[in-house]
């Protein structure tokens, strides 16, 4: 198994519409990867940022897929952070 890298993405203050617009291409991508787990983060009801787990050769590899997600095409992001992640319960 290669590395899991996780990717903490936060959106931009105000952009739930280019969100809810590129959503659909946004989960096609998804399928493009090795992912572990992916799913929105949640504040007061509404989704502002994602959480996606993948394994990649290296983190230029996660950054380079993270890269090609249609939501930071579309400048959804108001930051990414991607780090080495290791499961140990679950």
């Amino acid at each position: 198994m290669m590395p899991l890298f996780a990717l903490i993405c936060r959106d931009k203050p105000g952009a739930l519409q280019i969100r809810q617009d590129n959503r659909a291409d946004h989960l096609e991508f998804l399928k493009t990867g090795q992912i572990f787990i992916a799913g929105p983060l949640i504040e007061d009801g509404d989704m502002r940022g994602s959480l996606v787990v993948i394994e990649a050769e290296d983190l230029a590899a996660a950054r380079t897929w993270a890269a090609g997600d249609p939501y930071a095409a579309a400048g959804l992001f108001e930051s990414v952070q991607i780090s080495e992640w290791k499961k140990v319960i679950g």
